[in-house]
C-alpha cells in the first residue's frame, strides 16, 4: 500500500490503559496503527474523550503505550530513556491548543521560540534575536515581536508562536492538537494556510486532531476516525463526505452543513449511550448506537479491513450483501 521509505512515523498496535480505582483500567486507545506519511497531513477526528489527544501525546512521548510499538522510520522509540529519548523527541514536535498556557508570561517571544535550540546546542544565547526573527517571518509575523511577551498578543498570534517553537529543530512530524479550535474562522483560515505552505516548502508531516470535520477534509490528505480509543475508519479525506462506509463516520459527516446547498438536509442523529471506557463491551464499540447492529456485533470486534486502496473501514456490514454502502 505504501513504500517504505514514505512512512516517518508508525503505530503498531498501539494500546493505552490507565489504572483507576478498584484494580480496573480506563481504555483510552485500543490497538491502534497508523502511518504519517513523508510531505502529508493525516487528520483524526472523533468526539471528545475518544482518545485523540493520548494518541498523540504517545506520538512526541509524554505518554508511554501501555502495549505496541511507536516507530521512527523503523526504529522503535515507545521505550528510550534519558538522553536517547531526548534526542528523539527533536524529531516530533507539537502545537498545543491552549497557546495561553503553552508559554510562560516571564518569557519574552525570542526566548520562548528559540529555547529548543539553544537546549539542543544548535546556538549561541546571543545569537536568538536573529534566530528568532527567522521563524516570526516563516509564520507571518513582523520582527518586533521578538521583544514582546505572549499575553501582549492575540489569540492568532499566540499560537503561530506555538508553530514557530514546534518548527526550529526542524522536525520530521509535527502534531497539531486542536491548534486552531478556539480561533476565529478568519484567523484559523490564516493559520491553516500558513500550515500548508510550511508543510510544502519543508515536506513535514503533519498530524491533525480537530472536531472540525469540514476542515480536516480539506487540510489533510488521509483521515483517521476514532471512536472509543479504536480507528473503525481510514480514507482519502476527498473521499470522506461521498465515499465513507462506516456508520459511525457517516454520521459525523452527516452532521456537517454543506453552505453550498440549497436545500434543507435534516441533520442526522447518533442516539443511544455511549459505552464507559472503564467497562467497553464485548464485540464492536459502537454497537450501542448502530441502527445496523446484528448479532456477530454484539459477540466479535470487527477488524479493519481493506475496502479499496488506502480505504480501510472496520465493520461486519462490509461482508453482508446490503443496500448499505
Amino acid at each position: 500500500m505504501y513504500n517504505q521509505n514514505q512512512i516517518v512515523m508508525e503505530t503498531k498496535h498501539v494500546t493505552k490503559k490507565f489504572p483507576v480505582s478498584g484494580g480496573r483500567f480506563l481504555t483510552a486507545c485500543e490497538d491502534v496503527s497508523l502511518k504519517f506519511l513523508k510531505g502529508r497531513t493525516l487528520g483524526l477526528v472523533g468526539e471528545s474523550g475518544c482518545g485523540k489527544s493520548t494518541l498523540m501525546r504517545m506520538l512526541v512521548q509524554v505518554e508511554k503505550p501501555t502495549s505496541g510499538n511507536i516507530l521512527l522510520h523503523g526504529k522503535d522509540i515507545s521505550a528510550l530513556k534519558g538522553e536517547k529519548l531526548r534526542h528523539s523527541r527533536r524529531f516530533v514536535q507539537m502545537v498545543f491548543q491552549d497557546s495561553s498556557a503553552a508559554f510562560s508570561p516571564r518569557m519574552k517571544v525570542k526566548d520562548i521560540i528559540c529555547e529548543p535550540l539553544v537546549n539542543f546546542g544548535k546556538i549561541k544565547a546571543r545569537e536568538k534575536h536573529e534566530a528568532a526573527i527567522r521563524f516570526l517571518e516563516m509564520v507571518g509575523l513582523p520582527a518586533e515581536f521578538a521583544d514582546r511577551f505572549p499575553h501582549d498578543m492575540s489569540g492568532g498570534e499566540r499560537q503561530r508562536i506555538g508553530i514557530a517553537r514546534a518548527l526550529v529543530l526542524e522536525p520530521e512530524l509535527l502534531i497539531c492538537d486542536e491548534a486552531t479550535s478556539a480561533l476565529d474562522v478568519s484567523v484559523q483560515k490564516t493559520i491553516m494556510e500558513r500550515l500548508v505552505k510550511i508543510q510544502a516548502e519543508k515536506g513535514i508531516s503533519i498530524g491533525f486532531i480537530c472536531h472540525d470535520i469540514a476542515l480536516v477534509s480539506q487540510i489533510s490528505h488521509e483521515t483517521a476516525v476514532m471512536y472509543l480509543g479504536n480507528i473503525v475508519e481510514i480514507l482519502p479525506s476527498s473521499q470522506l463526505a461521498g465515499n465513507a462506509v462506516h456508520p459511525y463516520t457517516k454520521a459525523l459527516t452527516g452532521s456537517v452543513f454543506d453552505l453550498r446547498r440549497n436545500d434543507v438536509r435534516p441533520v442526522e442523529e447518533l442516539r443511544g449511550e455511549v459505552p464507559s471506557p472503564i467497562d467497553l463491551p464485548q464485540g464492536c464499540p459502537f454497537q450501542s448506537r448502530c441502527t445496523y447492529c446484528m448479532e456477530i456485533c454484539r459477540k466479535e470486534k470487527p477488524k479493519l479491513v481493506e475496502v479499496e486502496n488506502r480505504h480501510l473501514a472496520a465493520c461486519h456490514m462490509l461482508g453482508k450483501r446490503t443496500g448499505m454502502f
